[in-house]
């Protein structure tokens, strides 16, 4: 498994760039509207990937995605929603990028163990 944390004012659709080559085997990639782009679609066939990804508003062609699937994302935000509350997460007290990273690992072990 490889992660990356990236600035705070990179949009999603940058970091998603850099881990083109990275990317997992996976049947699926669920995604919001901020990776809806050609580009990151046609890297993702590349390596036999499906996209369920909403088209963004005022996209030229439209590409059909499984609401029901879509659904599913609400996992992964209520992760990040139980990460922010942990404040040392969530405002960002550690300045060093290695050192936030450990406390986001610490914080998501807490969580998941306490969900067992």
């Amino acid at each position: 498994m490889i992660l990356l944390l990236t600035e705070g004012q990179m949009n999603d659709h940058k970091g998603a760039k850099l881990m083109f080559d990275a990317l997992p085997g996976a049947a699926v990639m669920i995604g919001d509207k901020g990776y809806d782009s050609d580009e990151f679609r046609n890297a993702l066939a590349s390596k036999d990937i499906d996209t369920c990804i909403p088209p963004r508003k005022g996209r030229e062609s439209m590409h059909f995605y499984c609401k029901t699937l879509y659904k599913q994302r609400h996992k992964i935000e209520c992760m990040f929603g139980k990460l922010k509350d942990w404040r040392r997460v969530e405002t960002r007290y550690d300045r060093c990028a290695h050192t936030y990273f450990s406390a986001i690992c610490i914080a998501a072990s807490v969580i998941f163990y306490l969900n067992q």
